[in-house]
């Protein structure tokens, strides 16, 4: 009786030890996994073949839409892009709860990118992948991924983010608008306005936290952009500059606010990749 317990346990043993080895060995998709209890902190998963702790690195996607609208769906057309320029990349594509009547104003955002990230981070057993992190975000998505990369370094530092457009200092979006409804958009998403509450914007401002030892950063803006003025990003890039941070700004004169031509986007990815793998080789 013994004897046959033991080759029960045994082969039990081998058996997990096949499927933890095909597991790593296999590319798997994961879709909609929770990283909280409300039904926007999700995320889909995307796990490379030959995937280890000591070397899969981690690409985090963070969708726009003003922090009002937008969903994990949004970036899904670019998982194969990201996939086929950076092979051997874990992909997590993630979304968060939006502000709207006066819930989930910021800094809830924030705190979910926080939660998520964190969640990610204390799964790498799981997932098999390493603490080199990346973070690309655009418009509000980019916001967040540089308001993470700057102002959390635990548990994991990111090690390079990417802003398509995305704004760095709220305060003088508020007070220089490239468009009447940027205020109104702001006052919907903090519930206030600077001048009554400077602290909730300059705690959400990645140009707040932007010091010495920040995350090497890549700024891509179009002349154009109506709704994130180019001068979000040059104005954190100056800061970068005087502080010796590594750092790239991509401009593109005739572009929009993402409404971009597929020369341009090309372009961008192609310039990304090289960013990317000029800090994670």
């Amino acid at each position: 009786m013994r004897s046959i317990i033991f080759i029960l346990l045994l082969t039990a043993i081998v058996v997990s030890c096949k499927k933890k080895d095909a597991d790593s060995s296999t590319e798997r998709t994961i879709l909609n996994v929770q990283y909280g209890t409300d039904a926007k902190q999700v995320m889909d998963v995307y796990l490379p073949e030959n995937k280890t702790i000591a070397n899969t690195p981690v690409v985090v996607m963070i969708h726009g839409g003003g922090w009002q609208e937008g969903d994990k769906a949004d970036f899904t057309p670019l998982v194969d892009t990201l996939k086929k320029r950076l092979p051997g990349y874990a992909v997590f594509n993630i979304s968060y709860r939006l502000a709207s009547n006066g819930q989930n104003l910021f800094p809830s955002q924030e705190n979910d990118v926080k939660s998520c990230i964190e969640f990610i981070y204390n799964k790498r057993s799981e997932y098999k992948i390493s603490d080199k992190f990346v973070l690309i975000g655009a418009s509000a998505g980019g916001h967040l991924a540089l308001l993470q990369s700057y102002k959390y370094t635990s548990p994991v530092k990111v090690k390079v983010v990417i802003s398509f457009f995305g704004p760095t200092e709220l305060t003088q979006m508020y007070n220089n608008p490239p468009n009447p409804l940027i205020p109104i958009l702001l006052l919907n998403v903090t519930g206030t306005i600077p001048s009554a509450n400077p602290a909730i914007y300059n705690s959400s401002s990645p140009y707040t936290y932007a010091v010495a030892s920040s995350t090497p950063t890549m700024m891509l803006h179009g002349g154009a952009d109506i709704v994130v003025a180019p001068s979000q990003s040059t104005l954190l890039r100056d800061k970068l500059n005087s502080l010796s941070v590594p750092n790239q700004f991509v401009y593109y004169p005739n572009g929009g606010h993402g409404d971009w031509d597929a020369a341009t986007y090309t372009d961008a990815f192609t310039k990304m990749t090289s960013f990317i793998k000029t800090y994670i080789p």
